[in-house]
């Protein structure tokens, strides 16, 4: 909890002016908010807090909108949110993602804010339910891809950065240099631990990359078609079950497509996520004589998670992939 939401609102008006001045005007070792001096970070979702902390670390003090087993695109904001979002010193999010969010951020006025949806590039992965991802990292998608039907971009842009370790670091790259800039004094360490991470990550894609070149399949089905910038990253080919929502019910043509597509690309598995129902995976699965299995798309980590940070659930993901392609 920041300390200054138990200030008198007048005084509160005040103190968060002076503080904005201090900030702007001297180090930002005054920058953090609370009598602790760290600086005050707001994320939007899990993935933009694991970035805080692990970069920010002793220096900051982090906090999330989208609280563990919350679907994150459909969030919605309370007062008392809103309230820590205006008085954060950073805030972090993706644009496009959680329409509440942005409409909150937008009128927030704090001034270190930082948009990740800007630190990389976003793509248009299509809207009914197909990626089409070529070989190659540098490939980009150009058939039908799946994503949701709400908390996209106006322009359409796939929003799932995150689940590419090589866009993620790009992220993480823009992230330090925010923290770097609103807390100077602290920026050397925070140049570090963004080092740190980069090589954490591109460890991470290292092991895709060799886990995922040899597989007896290049496709997977997912109720959640949030996996079109891994697939394109890894030369995979995601198929997105009718309908974006992870609970709705295929259609009957999209199920009898979806047959006959598991067997001609030696399909095995089913995939499924962690903070929605399997009851449409299972109903697919069924028809299909399938297996289910679960593919997070890290939105957020709870006890239901099959590790307890993004590096621990991505390598879950990663075995469960290998599995259900047959990875050699």
């Amino acid at each position: 909890m920041n300390v200054r939401r138990l200030i008198p609102a007048a005084a509160l008006a005040g103190a968060m002016a002076l503080g904005a001045t201090a900030l702007t005007a001297c180090s930002a070792g005054a920058a953090g908010g609370g009598k602790d001096g760290k600086l005050d970070v707001m994320s939007s979702f899990y993935p933009m807090q694991f970035l805080a902390e692990q970069i920010g670390k002793d220096h900051v003090k982090v906090g999330t909108l989208t609280k563990p087993g919350v679907e994150p695109h459909d969030l919605e904001i309370t007062p008392k949110q809103t309230g820590q979002l205006g008085e954060s010193d950073v805030v972090l999010y993706l644009k496009g993602l959680q329409p509440a969010v942005d409409k909150a951020v937008a009128q927030s006025g704090v001034k270190h804010v930082v948009d990740a949806a800007k630190l990389t590039k976003l793509e248009v992965h299509g809207s009914s339910g197909h990626d089409h991802a070529h070989e190659g990292e540098e490939g980009h998608t150009e058939g039908e891809a799946g994503g949701h039907d709400h908390g996209h971009g106006e322009a359409g842009e796939d929003p799932h950065v995150w689940l590419d370790p090589v866009k993620y670091a790009e992220v993480a790259k823009g992230v330090g240099a925010a923290l770097e800039k609103a807390d100077p004094d602290h920026a050397a360490e925070y140049r570090k631990n963004t080092d740190e991470l980069l090589g954490k990550l591109t460890a991470l894609d290292t092991e895709f990359k060799d886990g995922l070149r040899n597989s007896a399949s290049k496709t997977f089905i997912t109720t959640h078609s949030a996996f079109g910038y891994l697939a394109e990253r890894y030369g995979l080919d995601q198929e997105g079950i009718s309908g974006v929502d992870p609970e709705s019910e295929p259609s009957p043509a999209r199920m009898k497509e979806l047959q006959a597509l598991a067997k001609k690309d030696n399909v095995s598995t089913v995939f499924f996520e962690t903070l929605a129902s399997d009851k449409t995976a299972k109903t697919l699965a069924t028809d299909t004589g399938l297996k289910t299995d679960v593919l997070d798309p890290l939105e957020g980590i709870t006890d239901k998670s099959q590790g307890a940070d993004y590096f621990e659930v991505m390598r879950s993901n990663l075995k469960n992939l290998q599995k259900a392609l047959g990875s050699k």
